[in-house]
């Protein structure tokens, strides 16, 4: 069937205007859904970890792919050589050298980028419940994406490159805790090193603590934080340097993602929404 027309005075044909009621009421559906609103305690918690258990389905789903992986690990070393970065190897023997000092990154590592990271999303939960949404979108879409990583580039850590002569820390010191050492490796992809969301979660917990601490020490701390995971990650060769750069780049796609769908970082997000006891909740632009 074709579609109704309108004759006007002058006897030309147009389609009638759609209901403004039907506009309005689309519009109002879709602001609603975008605003920030008081987060629920067991909603998040059970989003947090079925997010965090079906990312890990998937990138131990991903096919190991070891000689590709190992192929990769060759040219991202020889790519590092040729931009003159490629001090992974010698940063890793000398915190190696130190066995307090390499003992205690080997736990940060298997620790830290899990107790953060958490910490940080219930310090939003409770200080900043109007921006927490939109952080945690950025989040997530910051870990959804490096999926697209994992699958289209396997790539091997240092530690696990053949004749690169790195020191796989973990299995050297007897530390435990690393899922991709020992008796654990088996439950995690080892190919799965770019890009490095020890430096994606990082980041994203340092960029928050920055913008959002109060009290000038914790924004030092915030912004030490992702320096230090960094020099960690590359110490315990279980990563490259260009893997955190995948890593940063994962994390700027998350905050676009955040951006887009709240109508600003969520930084600029007003601190409080009704119901949290703070101040209203200024209206979003569409």
């Amino acid at each position: 069937m074709g579609e109704k027309t309108v004759t006007t005075l002058e006897g030309r044909e147009q389609a009638p205007p759609q209901p403004v009621a039907e506009e309005e009421a689309g519009h109002g559906f879709l602001h609603r859904l975008r605003a920030p609103r008081r987060p629920r305690f067991w909603f998040e918690i059970l989003l947090i970890a079925l997010s965090y258990w079906t990312y890990s389905l998937i990138r131990n789903a991903v096919p190991e792919q070891k000689h590709e992986a190992l192929r990769n690990a060759d040219w991202i070393w020889r790519t590092e050589h040729h931009l003159g970065i490629a001090v992974e190897q010698s940063v890793n023997h000398t915190v190696n050298s130190v066995t307090w000092l390499i003992i205690g990154m080997n736990y940060y590592y298997a620790t830290l980028h899990f107790v953060v990271t958490l910490g940080v999303l219930v310090w939003l939960y409770r200080s900043h419940p109007g921006r927490y949404a939109a952080a945690r979108l950025a989040l997530f879409a910051t870990t959804a994406v490096a999926l697209v990583g994992y699958y289209f580039f396997p790539l091997a850590p240092p530690r696990l490159m053949t004749g690169g002569d790195f020191v796989d820390t973990v299995l050297v010191h007897h530390t435990w805790g690393s899922m991709a050492s020992g008796d654990l490796k088996h439950m995690s992809n080892q190919y799965a090193a770019m890009p490095s969301m020890h430096i994606g979660w990082s980041l994203w917990c340092g960029v928050t603590v920055f913008a959002l601490a109060s009290v000038p020490w914790a924004r030092v701390l915030g912004l030490l934080y992702p320096a230090a995971t960094l020099v960690v990650i590359v110490a315990t060769a279980n990563h490259f340097w260009l893997d955190a750069v995948g890593g940063m780049l994962c994390l700027t796609f998350g905050f676009l993602v955040a951006r887009l769908w709240f109508g600003a970082l969520p930084y600029a997000l007003p601190r409080w929404v009704p119901g949290t006891g703070g101040a209203a909740l200024l209206p979003l632009k569409a």
